[in-house]
């Protein structure tokens, strides 16, 4: 049997994107019985839009500051370029570690330096007074998120991390002492957002579904990718709440690309740049499997999240709202997706 859903986006997430309606969120799922009962269902979802619209916040006639880290990385690239497409002001400044100091990296048609980290602090503090609505977004490493953190702090510099890693109980108890705007996600994807939360949902609405279940999680990211995904660590804390019972020692992490390439079918183009996620769950006596699948090739759909949440966080500043951290999920109940 299979069966195919198709609804406005508007329909879902409450709102329309604009007043046409190529907005279209696609669900499709298909179920196969044999002879020992065995169900397999599989579910994807497809989300078609027009181009990115560009987008601008403007205070006093200059277009929101961002500065990006780690502009010399892949990632910090991508989102510099879609700051760029979104009208946004890129702030020519970065930070990079020691041996990259002093270079001058172009980057979406803008020239950016790299400082290094004993002039962290002069930097921000000049771009903080040049530009007094500065926003940093931080995609960096994982053993830099705290120190990052306290330097936003220090600073008094609202910020965006996108890093995974760290302490983040130490993270989050940063922030809230310093009273400070941020958002942080370990998930910048707002559509992988959004199935977070239905995973979420199910959870806390039917504790106990899978119970006496078996759960096999495949997780594979770019060799340079140095710990676990934050989404994997995420998915399976839902499960768990819904009675399985999993380690997180027991998470295949994939990094060799030739097993990415035959195994998982990741495109060879996308090995130095994809997220692929696969979770199967097994009934105890075998006859029913469920799969979910979210798989992600290049960095854009982050870099596109990163500038949402930067555009979010501005507006929650400039309303004074009472709340200072937020997740991505903040970002996507508000609307806050171009």
């Amino acid at each position: 049997m299979a069966l195919v859903f198709e609804a406005p986006v508007k329909n879902l997430c409450g709102r329309q994107l604009n007043n046409n309606n190529n907005h279209r969120l696609s669900f499709s799922s298909t179920s196969y019985s044999y002879r020992k009962q065995r169900c397999l269902m599989s579910i994807s979802a497809t989300l078609n839009t027009p181009a990115v619209q560009t987008l601008e916040i403007k205070h006093n006639n200059i277009a929101l500051p961002i500065m990006v880290n780690s502009c010399m990385g892949k990632m910090g690239q991508v989102v510099i370029e879609a700051g760029v497409s979104a009208g946004l002001h890129i702030v020519p400044a970065s930070f990079g570690i020691q041996t990259d100091a002093g270079k001058t990296v172009k980057v979406g048609g803008k020239d950016i330096q790299v400082h290094g980290p004993s002039d962290r602090e002069t930097v921000l503090a000049s771009s903080l007074e040049e530009y007094p609505n500065l926003i940093v977004i931080d995609f960096t490493v994982p053993n830099a998120v705290n120190d990052n953190a306290e330097l936003y702090c220090k600073a008094g510099v609202p910020f965006v991390m996108g890093t995974t890693g760290g302490d983040r109980d130490l993270l989050y108890t940063t922030v809230e002492d310093a009273m400070l705007y941020a958002v942080i996600s370990p998930q910048m994807g707002k559509q992988v957002v959004a199935f977070l939360a239905a995973m979420d949902i199910m959870a806390k609405q039917f504790p106990g579904a899978f119970s006496g279940y078996t759960l096999e999680v495949l997780e594979s990211h770019q060799a340079t990718k140095l710990d676990i995904s934050g989404t994997a660590k995420a998915v399976i804390s839902c499960f768990q709440k819904l009675g399985v019972s999993f380690d997180l020692d027991q998470l295949q992490l994939i990094r060799d690309s030739k097993q990415q390439i035959e195994m998982l079918g990741v495109p060879e183009e996308h090995i130095n740049g994809h997220a692929f996620h696969t979770y199967r769950l097994k009934s105890p006596d075998g006859t029913v499997s469920f799969e979910f699948q979210h798989n992600v090739c290049g960095r854009s759909i982050y870099a596109e999240g990163a500038i949402d949440a930067a555009l979010f966080l501005s507006k929650k500043i400039q309303s004074k709202a009472d709340k200072k951290i937020y997740d991505m999920i903040d970002v996507l109940r508000e609307g806050s997706m171009r």
